[in-house]
């Protein structure tokens, strides 16, 4: 049975940084792409980032360019996600999620696994 477990949200004020972590069990970890979404309250999820297996290649959404980075440890089977310099429009559920390939999809139909999330809230 797959799982990913995500950890690390909490409350922080703007400016502040967070490290969210995801541990995956369940799958062949370096066989799948592995990629962060979120979902603020009455919106549609959308896509934050991804990397490829092997963490050479990495896609971000615009709006949290420069300021988040994603990085993976295969060894560990957990993905990260760095988030500095946040806003309260960072605010939102964020989720893991995995998708077997190396193709840097920023679709949420594209991943087949999820986790429950974790709640990030920035305050202003």
């Amino acid at each position: 049975q797959v799982q990913l477990v995500e950890s690390g949200g909490g409350l922080v004020q703007a400016g502040g940084s967070l490290r969210l972590s995801c541990v995956a069990s369940g799958l062949t970890f370096s066989w799948y792409v592995m990629a962060w979404f979120r979902q603020a309250p009455g919106k549609e999820r959308e896509f934050v980032a991804a990397i490829s297996w092997s963490g050479g290649n990495t896609s971000y959404a615009d709006s949290v360019k420069g300021r988040f980075t994603i990085s993976r440890d295969n060894a560990k089977n957990t993905v990260y996600l760095q988030m500095n310099s946040l806003k309260p429009e960072d605010t939102a559920v964020y989720y893991c999620a995995a998708r077997v390939g190396d193709v840097l999809d920023w679709q949420r139909s594209s991943y087949d696994y999820w986790g429950q999330g974790t709640q990030v809230t920035v305050s202003s």
